[in-house]
């Protein structure tokens, strides 16, 4: 296994970065839901999960938390076939909840557009995606993104959450690969 400092080009979002602007995007959603409002954080796994933690930790207001595993991806993990599965569904039901989807990445948008349409017909009082991460640039289908921690160029980015190959999702910051130096 390849220590990611031979691979890292630059680190794109240092962990104090990235701390500061979860506790911000906390405080709006808990501003934003101040009105005994029936909260439902749903995580999309795998690489929401450190963003999930943190983020509601930041949310002052009651909620509760789900997570659902959704695959658009092929063998390797790397570029998405187009044709989303969903890996795991709720055990919830989300009938006349506020729901906040938690994503880690948004790029071409067909996966969490996907998503947004299957969750809408079980109708939830609301719905809105809260991501990490908006590669605006690479938008393919419109996603109403409701609140973004950070908008980032098209670079293919790991740590926090985010993978290469089912590794480094430990690493507290954000960084860019250097495709020319990673070897999976």
């Amino acid at each position: 296994m390849q220590e990611y400092h031979e691979f890292l080009e630059e680190i794109l979002i240092p962990e104090d970065v990235l701390q500061k602007r979860i506790a911000e995007l906390g405080k709006q959603i808990s501003a934003d839901y101040a009105q005994n409002r029936d909260i439902l954080l749903i995580c999309i796994l795998r690489g929401g999960v450190l963003f999930l933690t943190d983020l509601m930790r930041q949310i002052s207001v009651p909620l509760a938390i789900e997570f659902m595993g959704v695959s658009s991806y092929g063998v390797g993990g790397r570029l998405s076939t187009g044709h989303v599965r969903i890996t795991l569904d709720l055990n919830v039901d989300i009938l006349g909840r506020d729901v906040i989807l938690v994503e880690d990445i948004i790029d071409s948008g067909h996966t969490i557009a996907a998503v947004l349409e299957m969750l809408e017909t079980r109708k939830p009082a609301s719905i809105c995606v809260c991501t990490l991460l908006d590669k605006a640039d690479r938008r393919e289908v419109f996603v109403p993104v409701k609140y973004t921690g950070f908008s980032i160029p098209n670079k293919f980015v790991f740590g926090y959450g985010l993978d290469i190959d089912d590794y480094y999702r430990n690493l507290p910051f954000i960084g860019v690969v250097d495709l020319n130096k990673y070897k999976p």
